[in-house]
């Protein structure tokens, strides 16, 4: 919970943006919300860091580019001084700019349409109020210990030979909430020659995961990439499955490929992690390693369940590091964890299947 907060007293919220008509409208938009009180609005980084070290809010709503002190500015002196859930409000043109204030340790973010119709509105209502309201459950020892990451591009590994060899494990990869940052940890860390596939599901809207992929890619040393249909699955390689898809792993272990579509009637979060750690079981058997890492709810428990059946290892983000216990924890309380351990301890166990 947030630093003890009684669930009974309001979220206090901090409005930052340089635009006085975003203010209004981000304010107005949440303050209708139960359960939320607007704290104060800041016109650009050097007001916020101002009130927000006066006011102590509960969370902060950030646009990036403002005038004086930029959002990146702030983020960096904030998570030193004072860390605070940060939810960026971006456009869609604005992709790199979202995944540098995430490895400077903001929490989400909520995409905004460059031109809001009636119907955008309501829908980006919707998701500030559920990011803004999924506060209260955040795990703040674990935000308050979270290291900015290196955004320094990882050294190129040596050219690979052509085609792919066959994987040794195939790992399948469950995130939300907390996830892109847990995720440029995990793929920092693998070396260039490791023995597994990995398929991932992150929960993301559409337009921004071919970028979170490329710069995945550009500090992994091995290739990440946005997953298409037929996508063939080979050691040293990962797939992201792209926004508002879901995607399955076919075939055999000599000859791995995905299957991407549209959601079924009976998939419960889009992407479905549960359904592609399903298909990891299905394919890998024995070979098969579910990972559970931070998000809001129970995607994933199916398909960790069906990945032990099949004689396969599942490991889930304990709650020391998870920013969001959420989606580790219903894994760990359904029992379908082989073990939990922290963030970077998944980092060293994937590092290993390279050896």
């Amino acid at each position: 919970m947030t630093s003890g907060a009684d669930a009974e007293r309001p979220l206090r919220l901090l409005v930052v943006d340089d635009s006085a008509f975003n203010r209004r409208n981000i304010a107005e938009m949440l303050s209708t919300a139960a359960g939320v009180e607007i704290a104060g609005k800041a016109a650009d980084g050097e007001e916020a860091l101002r009130l927000a070290l006066q006011l102590r809010p509960d969370a902060i709503t950030l646009d990036l580019e403002m005038p004086r002190m930029d959002g990146f500015t702030f983020l960096r002196i904030l998570m030193s001084k004072l860390p605070t859930p940060v939810i960026v409000v971006s456009s869609y043109s604005q992709k790199e700019n979202v995944f540098k204030a995430l490895e400077l340790g903001a929490l989400d973010f909520v995409a905004k349409p460059e031109r809001l119709l009636e119907g955008d509105l309501h829908a980006l209502r919707a998701e500030l109020v559920q990011k803004v309201m999924m506060v209260r459950g955040l795990r703040m020892a674990a935000l308050a210990t979270r290291r900015p990451l290196d955004s320094r591009s990882h050294v190129a590994p040596p050219p690979r030979e052509p085609g792919l060899a066959p994987p040794r494990w195939v790992v399948g990869i469950a995130s939300s909430t907390g996830g892109p940052s847990a995720l440029m940890e995990v793929f920092q860390r693998l070396p260039a020659r490791s023995r597994a596939g990995f398929v991932m599901a992150q929960h993301m809207p559409d337009k921004f995961t071919r970028t979170f992929a490329e710069r995945l890619d550009k500090r992994s040393a091995v290739r990440v990439t946005e997953a298409a249909d037929q996508d063939a699955l080979g050691a040293g390689v990962a797939l992201l499955c792209p926004g508002r898809q879901c995607m399955e792993l076919v075939g055999s272990v000599g000859d791995l490929r995905v299957r991407v579509g549209p959601a079924l009637p009976e998939d419960r979060y889009v992407p479905s992690a549960d359904r592609l750690l399903a298909s990891v079981a299905r394919v890998a058997g024995s070979r098969a390693l579910g990972v559970i890492l931070t998000g809001m709810g129970d995607d994933g428990v199916q398909g960790a369940r069906a990945i032990l059946a099949a004689g396969g290892t599942v490991l889930a983000e304990s709650e020391e590091t998870a920013v969001v216990y959420g989606m580790p924890g219903a894994a760990v309380r359904a029992g379908v964890v082989t073990s939990a351990l922290p963030l970077p301890a998944i980092a060293d166990h994937l590092a290993t299947l390279g050896a």
